[in-house]
């Protein structure tokens, strides 16, 4: 088959996807068989492979019809052999993440950050870190308007007098240089109070509001510092903050909230999760692979037909719901097929490491969360500014292009070459993408397409 498409079949479609310029085509099973073959000059061998399996008629006439898609630029399009110029420049920094608590409340057995600590003594960010790595952020976007600031952890709601003192500093500055900051915090939500909650309403803070799904897999996984259960504290908090966001005469336009959670080893039958967050009235999720090393949690190549096979159990369940007008938001199924982000954002990525840092609770930078602590990765810090250079240029020049295993498949231009800090973790390279997490992703895109494609030709036949 020709290495500038895939085709796959998902649900009872045929679905062909154009590599290098995203067209997506539901096609008849006969075209599915011709794509084995044909590849653009060579309609005599499809002929001859398939004239006793279809009319040699049909043949000819579909062989036609992709000609014409061919030549109106939808099929078989010349990929890039280079990346643009931009990669070898110096950018500017877009957004940080602010490690505002190294501690927490909870000990999630699956988490990467050693209960919050990050390898290290449990310790919170002190206002005046937190108002330095502001004029940081402010003084390393150059001429950018629209920053981000991403209150972390651990459990962020543990430090609010940092948290307090860094949204008052950010209004300042906000005024004194023109520019806009949108906040984010993501929290397990143990600490969501009334009083807390109007708070990060008043201060338009979007939430990443952190639950695994059915009450048993919750408790499992997320139990509290001394090891007792969690769920029904954490949903009974996360039912307040999404009620105190509904209606009313506040306007929160621009602000999302939404439920975060893992499937592990011990949950593989996850789409029950996501039916248990449905069915709490939670409708704007995701639920992420845990990704885990040497750790009875963790994911492994044995598990992958079986997570394939509950990613068409969720795919099901999105359709259906959608049908009978109680669609829900799934993060990973929200994809655009529309010509999506453009050539630089579908090479590189989250821009981790150049146009992306997280500063430690002591001011140190680091390429993001996930490599705060890991030996090697220390950038510099709020006050000295990024004084490792090479790092942020290799994290730069590190797209799909500059991955060996990324450059021929097919999904590069989705993913865009996955995440660093798994492939660091499990090959000391980012550019060594984690196997396991490339399988997942392309059969969530599979999933995500699949849907997108039926949206549209339901759409279609509508009008």
């Amino acid at each position: 088959m020709d290495k500038r498409i895939h085709k796959f079949c998902q649900g009872g479609h045929y679905i062909l996807l154009d590599i290098n310029s995203g067209t997506v085509h539901v096609i008849d099973k006969m075209i599915y068989d011709m794509l084995d073959t044909f590849d653009g000059s060579n309609d005599e061998a499809v002929v001859t492979a398939l004239s006793g399996q279809y009319p040699e008629t049909e043949l000819r006439e579909a062989l036609g019809e992709l000609h014409e898609l061919i030549e109106a630029g939808a099929l078989f399009t010349p990929g890039i052999d280079e990346a643009p110029i931009s990669f070898r420049q110096k950018g500017v920094v877009k957004s940080l993440c602010l490690m505002i608590a190294q501690d927490c409340n909870m000990r999630c057995k699956y988490c990467f950050g050693d209960g919050g600590s990050y390898g290290g003594e449990r310790a919170v960010m002190s206002p005046e870190v937190g108002r330095r790595a502001v004029d940081f952020l402010l003084e390393a976007s150059g001429p950018r308007k629209h920053c981000e600031l991403d209150f972390f952890g651990g459990e962020p709601l543990m430090n609010m007098k940092t948290v307090k003192a860094v949204t008052e500093y950010v209004r300042q500055r906000e005024q004194e240089t023109g520019k806009t900051v949108k906040l984010t915090m993501t929290t397990n939500g143990m600490l969501l109070d009334d009083a807390t909650i109007q708070w990060l309403n008043d201060n338009r803070f979007s939430l990443v509001l952190s639950m695994d799904g059915r009450k048993s897999v919750h408790d499992a996984a997320r139990p509290d510092a001394g090891g007792h259960g969690t769920y029904d504290r954490v949903v009974r908090n996360f039912h307040k903050c999404l009620e105190s966001r509904q209606g009313g005469d506040d306007d929160y336009r621009g602000m999302y909230t939404y439920i975060r959670g893992t499937y592990t080893h011990d949950n593989l039958d996850f789409a029950k999760d996501v039916q248990a967050m449905l069915d709490e009235g939670f409708d704007i999720l995701s639920l992420e692979p845990v990704v885990l090393k040497d750790h009875p949690m963790a994911l492994t190549e044995a598990d992958l037909p079986r997570i394939r096979e509950e990613y068409d159990r969720l795919t099901d369940l999105y359709l259906k719901r959608q049908r009978e007008g109680r669609g829900f938001f799934f993060f990973h199924f929200n994809l655009n097929l529309d010509n999506g982000p453009c050539l630089a954002k579908r090479l590189s990525g989250c821009g981790a490491g150049h146009e992306y840092f997280a500063v430690a609770e002591n001011g140190d930078l680091y390429p993001c969360h996930q490599f705060v602590g890991r030996e090697g990765y220390r950038l510099g810090s709020i006050y000295e500014g990024v004084t490792n250079q090479e790092l942020p240029q290799y994290f730069r020049e590190s797209h799909v292009l500059n991955k060996p295993k990324c450059r021929e498949c097919w999904a590069r231009f989705y993913c865009s070459g996955g995440c660093h800090a798994n492939a660091d973790l499990f090959h000391g390279d980012i550019r060594e993408p984690y196997e396991i997490a490339c399988e997942i992703q392309k059969k969530r895109l599979e999933c995500a397409i699949l849907i997108q494609a039926l949206r549209s030709l339901e759409k279609a036949q509508q009008q």
